[in-house]
């Protein structure tokens, strides 16, 4: 199966039930624009391209680890485009934030993901539709600044809202929700 048949896939599934209007017409979407582009995983795709991310969280402390993007200079999740060694959305949400985080051992939350987002990016990409995950941090985890950051630094989860942009506040929302309902 390639990258773009498991983001088929993925998509399909997702959010068949309890999924908000909101979160069901990003869905249909996505699924328009992958039945459109046969690119739409690469970066080069100019019409926009799929990305994946995962936010890191440290339930245990009540935290989330955010990356000061170098190129945004904007406090997110961590995430990116796709590469051609990745075979899963989910694998390359994994891959990312494992290499943002410098942190090994991260496992992405059951259940696929957590929300999907899109937002314009400045030329080449015009439009990602990311596709977020959650990772969960085991105990004792240490964080590495990537080339890819300006800084990371873990937030308690009331001061996300306060740090970061309004789409990383609900990818929060949704994390501890998708956390609550396996507890």
């Amino acid at each position: 199966m390639s990258l773009h048949d498991d983001a088929v896939s993925v998509l399909k599934s997702y959010g068949r039930s309890g999924a908000d209007a909101q979160q069901s017409q990003l869905r249909l979407a996505y699924l328009d624009h992958l039945a459109g582009h046969p690119d739409a995983m690469w970066k080069a795709c100019g019409a926009g391209h799929l990305t994946a991310s995962a936010l890191v969280v440290d339930p245990e402390r009540g935290r989330v680890l955010l990356t000061l993007h170098k190129k945004l200079g904007m406090w997110l999740q961590m995430g990116g485009h796709c590469e051609p060694e990745d075979t899963t959305l989910a694998g390359a949400a994994l891959r990312e934030a494992t290499e943002e985080s410098g942190i090994s051992g991260l496992t992405l939350l059951p259940g696929g993901p957590v929300r999907l987002d899109r937002h314009p990016i400045p030329a080449p990409c015009h439009w990602h539709l990311d596709v977020q995950y959650a990772a969960v941090a085991s105990a004792g985890a240490v964080e590495r600044i990537s080339d890819e950051s300006l800084d990371l630094r873990w937030f308690p989860y009331d001061q996300v809202a306060d740090t970061a942009d309004a789409s990383v506040a609900r990818l929060l929302e949704s994390t501890r929700a998708r956390l609550e309902q396996g507890a």
